[in-house]
């Protein structure tokens, strides 16, 4: 497989020999894209060949967004070359769609109430003497479907009405059905389950074999490492390393992505425990937790390990009251509670973040200090009005506490990066100083180095007395920060490890079939 290159770090190796017989399908050179104030490209180059996957990796603001902009034409550089098959890119983003370039974005550019057909051809629909063919758009649709595993997919009904796991496989079918030959992927896996994204890579995988350039950007490594040709790292607006991924390992990768040693990337420590902050007794909510129990002390991370589907956030919800319990029992600090809402969660002592921060946990249009107060409203009111010098300094320290990094709090939380909105849900969460703060994916969708400073916090938060229940999709992240790994199956803790016993095989065997090997 021939190797995509920066023109700045070329290897040994060079391109394979496909490259060699003829132009690269892509080449950036010199790329340079400047705002008011800020250099967001810094003379980026790189080369894509047909049939390789190209990853592009590194923190949130190192330019990645900019340049997939700049390559599908919503943005013009400033100095720099683009190149398809050895023809000069003319400027705007109709060239790029008809020169083959497609970009699926984490956020989705689907119409909800269009059809799947209409999507797809959305602006270019099958037409004669001014008329869409609809049956000829069905027919094109079926086929481009077919290519990514929707062959049962009706082109007529609304994509609105597909789950999000479909909806992200009709962008790539709506990519193949504009004959693409280059597709960026950004994020795809952000918002997917693990059926769906190893679906996903085999899509990714046939798409390679026949041919198409493809451009990978995720923060999720394990994800590089098992679909990827080779890798770009980019800082601060610049490319500053790539190479094949047999001669990436991860270590490198994360070093090269954050400009520091990493000996101590899960900053884990031992610490003294106090008495039992919370136990769970035999909890049951339908229709996913069945008789559930498990207890966390004071300054413990708790991990919890499971498939999807397995019960992880339902039973974090259960507890904080955000789900109905039909049987069991919780005790917070030794005194049993009955939590039937958030707000009983709340008063009783409990936080909970949600795994989808964008829908559950934040209000996107609402200010850094708006969303930090939102837990503790009832704290800062006196004579029934919430004082506003009260709610300014709650947010102020809990901002200067968690290094949110945002012109002021009255910011607007949705313009932040997601490890900064990460961080206002943990200001929030710890401003009512709660005796149990459970954690549901905490770091899912943000960079390398945000992962990093939320672990701090984590561990900060747990010498500060706290009890940390967390569940995490990532097996790394629960072995590097937990003291004890439970294992959930089919809506049940079947199994504990204390963190010098518990491994990935071991995890492993436990939450797909419930008993060890």
């Amino acid at each position: 497989m021939n190797a995509g290159t920066v023109s700045q770090h070329e290897h040994a190796e060079g391109p394979g020999p496909q490259a060699a017989a003829g132009a690269p399908l892509l080449r950036m050179e010199g790329i340079v894209k400047s705002f008011p104030g800020v250099k967001a490209l810094r003379g980026v180059s790189l080369t894509l060949h047909t049939g390789h996957v190209l990853a592009i990796v590194g923190e949130n603001g190192a330019g990645k967004s900019s340049l997939i902009k700049t390559l599908s034409g919503a943005y013009e550089p400033d100095e720099g070359t683009i190149e398809i098959n050895g023809t000069p890119l003319a400027r705007g983003t109709h060239a790029a769609i008809d020169a083959g370039v497609a970009v699926i974005y984490q956020e989705l550019s689907l119409v909800n109430d269009m059809t799947v057909a209409e999507n797809l051809f959305l602006g270019r629909m099958p037409s004669r003497n001014g008329f869409v063919l609809r049956r000829d758009a069905d027919r094109l649709a079926r086929q481009a479907l077919a290519q990514v595993g929707l062959g049962n997919v009706s082109p007529s009904m609304p994509v609105g009405d597909l789950p999000l796991n479909k909806r992200q496989l009709v962008e790539v079918a709506k990519a193949l059905a504009r004959d693409a030959r280059i597709l960026v992927m950004d994020e795809p896996t952000a918002a997917l389950q693990h059926d769906d994204i190893r679906n996903l890579y085999g899509v990714v995988r046939r798409l390679r074999e026949a041919g198409m350039g493809i451009i990978f950007i995720s923060h999720h490594l394990e994800e590089v490492f098992e679909l990827a040709d080779s890798a770009v790292v980019m800082r601060d607006g610049a490319t500053v390393d790539s190479r094949p991924m047999a001669r990436w390992t991860e270590q490198d990768l994360v070093q090269a992505m954050v400009a520091r040693n990493l000996e101590s990337f899960y900053p884990w420590a031992p610490r003294d425990y106090g008495p039992v902050a919370l136990e769970v007794r035999d909890l049951v909510s339908p229709p996913v937790v069945r008789h559930a129990s498990l207890s966390v002390r004071a300054g413990e991370i708790v991990g919890i390990a499971g498939i999807a589907g397995a019960g992880r956030t339902e039973l974090l919800k259960a507890i904080f009251g955000a789900q109905k319990v039909t049987r069991g029992e919780i005790s917070i600090r030794g005194r049993g509670v009955s939590i039937h809402s958030p707000t009983d969660g709340v008063a009783a002592g409990l936080v909970y973040t949600a795994e989808d921060r964008k829908l559950e946990g934040l209000v996107l249009d609402a200010s850094i200090e708006e969303n930090v107060a939102l837990s503790s409203l009832k704290a800062l009111a006196s004579g029934g009005f919430v004082r506003n010098a009260r709610k300014r300094r709650l947010a102020q320290e809990a901002s200067t506490r968690f290094a949110v990094r945002a012109p002021s709090v009255t910011a607007i939380t949705g313009n932040l990066s997601g490890g900064n909105q990460q961080k206002v849900i943990l200001g929030r969460a710890t401003a009512t100083e709660p005796a149990v703060i459970m954690l549901d994916e905490p770091t899912r969708g943000i960079d390398i180095g945000a992962k990093a400073e939320i672990y701090a916090h984590m561990v900060s938060m747990a010498r500060a007395g706290a009890a940390v229940l967390m569940v995490s999709s990532e097996l790394p992240e629960l072995l590097g920060m937990s003291d004890r790994v439970l294992v959930m199956y089919r809506g049940r803790i079947v199994t504990e490890f204390a963190r010098d016993e518990a491994d990935s095989e071991k995890v492993i065997q436990w939450a797909t079939t419930g008993a060890g090997a």
